[in-house]
């Protein structure tokens, strides 16, 4: 059988944190009722007319100039021309003639080696409105409030060759965005989406193969299943003899499979011209060093400062950063107590479990910089043992409590007074002859069961190095 290559580039769709819409005052928060966020202009009535949101620009700008973009000084807005439901206008506000950067890139490390991903362009658009199929009534409704909402699209080069690099590649794509503070970049509520183009052809082959366009796609999971599967379908048909169709498929994830949408449209299909109700661009250079100058302290930066600042091994500084509000809590709360490797350790074990437990972003963490410093400072003053800190912990993250006042409330604070743990202890001894006579015996796990007995005999609240003490004093 001959062998493979792929090749795959893609666009990635980032809605921005704008408080409102690119074209008008409408609000642009995720969860609203259907329809409530909408006025004429996102709506698409006859006679309203759009007006640019500046902080779109300068969203733009700063995520151009993050991925090495040079930025087009004189660029403008194009109108799209389609027909969909989701499309209130009957077209979509662009660019394709003059978007606002071009000819950018970002180094991505795959399995230790590192790989430049080229950024063919970065233009600005607005979203349609979002179709909701109801197949027990046999309809559809539609919602505008997404209408109107900021998009960039981030159109690669076909420089990537594996699920790994798409992965490495949208990673830091979103980190890079989450850093700068333009979009939260959350797939599961669309805020980036990818539009995977793949094909194949046979390795060593400087010619292309038809491409097809993967939509639908909401999760790194997702994407990695589906890049497998349409490579594996492509490869089929050309050992069958046929040909491989240009189209936009869409992806079924719980199938584990695509179906065609339509054939690929081109950019003549679109009737593309120049929007007449929206005046040029222009952007000044210093406009340019202004966005530039605001630029944040970036991951890779970060994390070697975590390693040389603070100590913190190269592997727990990776997964801090890889969230600017994890890597801003470790900051904050690092500051308050004077203990970054404690600090780290509960951002990368617990808060990373809970979030796992809980299908959480980083993005989502409740808890404050203080409340954690807080409770790390209740360890290090031996008020409270490790247990109860991880008891009042699950706390901290579920609903952002004052740990002193929940452990004063709850009676949490840890036993300290050894006469009170002495007759506890001795207890234990008495009631276990069995492990008492294992541990006399050099069985040292025996001792850990008496251990065990005691925490639970004091509710937890004990002294573990307190009772480890006692415990062999009066064996």
């Amino acid at each position: 059988m001959k062998k493979y290559e792929t090749v795959i580039g893609l666009e990635v769709h980032v809605e921005l944190a704008t408080k409102t819409k690119i074209f008008c005052g409408c609000p642009t928060q995720f969860g609203g009722k259907p329809n409530t966020h909408t006025c004429p202009v996102c709506t698409g009535m006859p006679g309203s007319l759009p007006v640019l949101n500046k902080k779109v620009v300068e969203y733009a700008m700063a995520v151009g100039l993050a991925t090495n973009c040079e930025i087009n000084r004189n660029c403008r807005f194009d109108r799209k021309n389609y027909f969909y439901p989701d499309n209130p206008q009957d077209y979509q506000i662009s660019q394709l003639y003059e978007p606002i950067c071009l000819n950018g890139h970002v180094n991505i490390n795959v399995d230790g080696y590192e790989k430049k991903v080229r950024i063919h362009e970065i233009h600005m658009e607005e979203d349609a409105g979002k179709l909701i199929h109801d197949e027990l009534k046999d309809g559809s409704l539609i919602d505008f409030n997404r209408s109107g909402v900021p998009l960039i699209e981030i159109v690669s080069e076909p420089d990537m060759s594996s699920a790994d690099e798409v992965i490495a590649y949208l990673e830091t794509l979103r980190t890079t965005i989450q850093y700068l503070g333009a979009s939260d970049c959350k797939l599961q509520e669309g805020s980036m989406r990818a539009d995977v183009n793949l094909s194949v052809r046979e390795a060593g082959s400087d010619k292309l193969g038809t491409r097809t366009e993967m939509k639908n796609l909401n999760s790194f999971k997702a994407i990695a299943r589906a890049i497998e599967n349409e490579r594996n379908r492509q490869i089929v048909i050309i050992e069958d003899g046929g040909q491989v169709i240009q189209e936009t498929r869409r992806w079924d994830d719980n199938k584990e499979e695509s179906y065609s949408m339509r054939s690929k449209e081109d950019a003549q299909d679109y009737r593309y011209f120049p929007d007449p109700d929206l005046p040029g661009i222009f952007i000044s250079r210093e406009w340019i060093d202004e966005i530039k100058q605001r630029e944040p302290e970036f991951k890779a930066a970060r994390q070697e400062r975590y390693i040389s600042e603070y100590g913190i091994p190269k592997g727990d500084a990776d997964i801090i950063t890889d969230s600017k509000k994890m890597a801003d809590i470790f900051e904050e709360a690092s500051a308050l107590c004077n203990s970054p490797k404690k600090i780290a350790n509960w951002l990368i074990g617990d808060t990373i479990r809970l979030l796992k437990e809980h299908d959480m972003d980083p993005d989502d963490i409740k808890f404050s910089p203080e409340n954690l410093a807080k409770l790390v400072k209740l360890t290090e003053e031996g008020t409270i043992n490790s247990s109860v800190a991880t008891e009042v912990f699950e706390k901290v993250f579920a609903d952002n409590i004052d740990p002193e006042s929940y452990v004063k409330e709850k009676g949490l604070a840890q036993v300290n007074d050894e006469s009170a743990l002495r007759d506890t202890v001795q207890k234990v001894i008495d009631e276990n002859p069995q492990s008492v006579e294992d541990y006399r015996g050099g069985k040292e796990k025996a001792l850990g069961f008496l251990v065990g007995q005691t925490m639970k005999a004091m509710g937890g609240k004990a002294n573990p190095g307190l009772v480890n003490k006692l415990l062999k004093e009066l064996l």
